[in-house]
């Protein structure tokens, strides 16, 4: 269950720990870069030549750990796996002498962990860039992604209708933060006691004040879809939350997102799916592999997203 919190804020400068630090303008350039990347990407070999990065992932990951390390080979620099998956950081030796050793190693640091305040701590003790890869509240890199996903499908992101169907969890968070700073209108639809966190929500719908961008939390899946160009789902049980698994099928029972439920967004809608992907649980089959899904696109462009970061951050 999502708790009402404030945003972390940190300066771009140095760090990306939950997305919501970036404005508007730097929003656009790292869409515009993730653009360039990925269309010449011969033009960005040996960018970051001599660059070492750390992968700190408590976590299992496919995308993440995978697009990180072809992304950093691909602009000529490498990266050192630090499984944590057994011993989560700070259990084995302090958060801040991690940063302190890796500080004197490495170029910059990707975490994927369970709590965003060890993230938070990490970051604070680190005089390198730190990445969020993962935490309990955000998921910066796979929106970032997301959005350069919309923005090639649509063309522009402003006015953009987007409805998320399911567990106000971390890419819901982050998808709130980035897509109102923007200018999408979007739309959470999740059952009472699974909102996302209402700090989230706030500073979100401040944001979309200032860039005509609209933000509405809803029960009602049917509701949040009517006439939107794209509908996201994420799993109803996220890593760490095993235990909750029983209760959570029961609460998301009219949530599957499937063809009856697309039937009332708009004729060109697209489906979205951080992956994994459930089927027959918050996504049916039928919607999951079909002509409207994009998942695969969503996963391609982790690469290109994760790319523009690391060179924003690290170059």
């Amino acid at each position: 269950m999502a708790t009402a919190t404030t945003p972390t804020t940190i300066s771009l400068q140095h760090d990306l720990l939950t997305g919501m630090e970036w404005s508007a303008g730097q929003l656009r350039e790292l869409l515009h870069l993730s653009a360039d990347v990925k269309a010449r990407p011969d033009r960005y070999r040996g960018a970051l030549a001599g660059r070492f990065l750390a992968l700190i992932f408590e976590k299992p990951s496919l995308r993440t750990r995978v697009t990180f390390e072809v992304g950093i080979a691909s602009l000529g620099g490498s990266a050192t796996f630090l499984d944590h998956t057994a011993s989560h950081l700070g259990e084995r030796e302090a958060v801040a002498d991690v940063a302190h050793s890796l500080e004197r190693w490495t170029h910059g640091i990707v975490a994927r962990l369970f709590k965003q305040e060890i993230l938070d701590e990490l970051a604070q003790n680190a005089s390198i860039p730190v990445i969020n890869a993962l935490t309990d509240r955000f998921h910066p890199c796979q929106v970032f992604a997301d959005l350069f996903t919309l923005e090639e499908h649509f063309g522009g992101l402003r006015g953009l209708k987007v409805a998320y169907i399911g567990d106000g969890n971390n890419v819901c968070n982050s998808l709130l933060g980035a897509a109102a700073r923007l200018g999408a209108h979007i739309r959470v639809a999740a059952p009472a006691g699974y909102e996302p966190d209402g700090g989230v929500v706030a500073e979100a719908r401040r944001a979309a004040r200032e860039t005509k961008g609209k933000v509405e939390i809803l029960s009602s899946p049917e509701e949040a879809v009517a006439g939107v160009q794209a509908i996201y789902t994420d799993v109803w049980t996220s890593m760490g939350q095993e235990a909750e698994a029983s209760a959570r099928s029961a609460a998301f029972v009219g949530y599957q997102v499937n063809s009856d439920l697309f039937a009332h967004a708009a004729p060109e809608a697209v489906f979205m799916h951080c992956l994994p992907a459930h089927r027959g649980m918050e996504v049916s089959q039928e919607v999951m592999d079909s002509p409207r899904s994009i998942v695969f696109d969503q996963a391609e462009n982790r690469l290109h997203a994760q790319k523009a970061i690391l060179l924003t951050l690290l170059s």
